[in-house]
């Protein structure tokens, strides 16, 4: 299973990216997704999870309203798009997929996990 992960770079507060998680080598629709991101000297937390359908989402109170992620189940490829950027959402991004086909929030219930992308965003 690969998970190539892209769309980060450098953007100014207010800006919005979107960021896409190209999946191979396993049946992407039968699993939930999710993104997850980790800044300089800090845990990696959640940020966003959508189920294997990708029927239901769910997000960490810091990105709601902000943030969207979608799955594209005929290309394989996960999304999360980004609107508002903030400075404190600078971090490496990383999508990874679940055990299972439900939503999880916990980074154990992911087994498998992209190389991550950076997003920086300036004040």
């Amino acid at each position: 299973v690969q998970l190539q992960a892209s769309g980060g770079g450098l953007v100014q507060a207010g800006d919005s990216l979107r960021l896409s998680c190209a999946a191979s080598g396993r049946t992407f629709s039968n699993y939930a997704m999710g993104w997850f991101r980790q800044a300089p000297g800090k845990e990696r937390e959640f940020v966003a999870a959508i189920n294997w359908r990708g029927g239901s989402t769910r997000y960490s109170d810091s990105v709601q309203g902000r943030f969207t992620v979608s799955k594209d189940n005929v290309k394989n490829t996960l999304y999360l798009q980004m609107n508002s950027l903030k400075p404190e959402d600078t971090a490496i991004y990383y999508c990874a997929t679940a055990k299972g086909p439900t939503i999880e929030v916990l980074g154990t219930w992911y087994n498998y996990w992209g190389q991550g992308t950076q997003v920086t965003v300036s004040s």
